[in-house]
């Protein structure tokens, strides 16, 4: 007859009350399910069970009006609607507590699974891991569509300033350049073109424009088209020329902080091949030490 360890009915114990915690709050937020529904499974997976953690915001009596809070929403009005910012604030919420209170209610069935205390300890730990991964996905998102903007950002600008040098109106040369191209910076100038359609004022949409990217560059930029407006375009196709200049020299630059980052990556394969070498070099001469 075999009998439970003291470690086994530590475990056993902690893992029954994560698992109890988890349907407390399973069965506590199945009325709040329909709020998750049409979540993208890429960018939100299991979102099918984001009313447990929801259900854990509500119990904490979460307000939203920290500063995390006001920052993550301010991040998530680059990417979606402002009008749809506070619902997906309250979705990051609910994915983090779900997803590490899902860790968590996991770790005791895989400790009697293997047999490893060590592995419940990386689960109980994997939890908190979990919560801070989900936390920061979303400036790892905002980080990787600034990179994306700025890499068409040169372009943009030298194909206005073509046009505006040319004659045509800055309205007119934005809107041909906005479809111009698919990726994430002409989406973004269609945007501003459709509220310019919706009777916003090119100044406005510009304005919005700027502060929608988080980007320094882009506000710059669009407050440089804001002041060649108010000048009356007087002066808009020389500041324009100037612009274009500033951003290939900016694309020049990071392309060089480009080639200097490959370059750090690739020492990481070379230190691990290095002290490959070294364990074998090594370990044959003290084994024969200690022959």
């Amino acid at each position: 007859m075999s009998y439970l360890s003291s470690t086994d009915i530590v475990v056993f114990a902690l893992g029954l009350l994560a698992l109890l915690v988890w349907m407390a709050f399973y069965f506590r937020g199945r009325a709040h399910q329909k709020l998750f529904v049409g979540l993208d499974n890429k960018d939100y997976p299991m979102g099918e069970l984001y009313f447990v953690g929801y259900a854990v915001t509500l119990v904490l009596n979460i307000k939203y009006k920290d500063k995390q809070s006001r920052r993550l929403r301010k991040e998530l009005g680059v990417i979606y609607d402002p009008m749809y910012t506070d619902y997906y604030l309250r979705v990051i919420y609910s994915m983090q507590y779900t997803m590490a209170l899902t860790v968590l209610a996991l770790a005791a069935p895989m400790y009697f699974v293997s047999d490893n205390p060590l592995l419940f300890a990386l689960m109980v730990f994997g939890s908190v891991g979990v919560y801070y991964y989900y936390g920061v996905a979303i400036e790892d998102k905002i980080r990787k569509r600034g990179d994306e903007m700025l890499s068409d950002f040169s372009e943009v600008v030298s194909k206005l300033a073509l046009l505006v040098n040319s004659g045509m109106i800055l309205s007119a040369a934005w809107e041909r350049v906005a479809f111009s191209g698919d990726s994430t910076m002409y989406m973004e100038m269609r945007k501003c073109v459709e509220e310019m359609h919706n009777g916003m004022s090119m100044a406005d949409a510009l304005y919005v424009f700027g502060q929608r990217s988080l980007l320094p560059e882009v506000k710059k930029f669009s407050s440089t088209l804001i002041q060649g407006i108010d000048q009356g375009n007087r002066e808009l196709a020389p500041m324009m020329t100037q612009q274009s200049k500033e951003m290939w020299e900016l694309k020049k630059q990071l392309a060089r902080r480009a080639g200097e980052l490959a370059n750090n990556k690739l020492l990481i394969p070379m230190c691990i091949t290095f002290v490959g070498i070294l364990i074998m070099v090594i370990v044959p001469i003290f084994s024969n030490i200690g022959a």
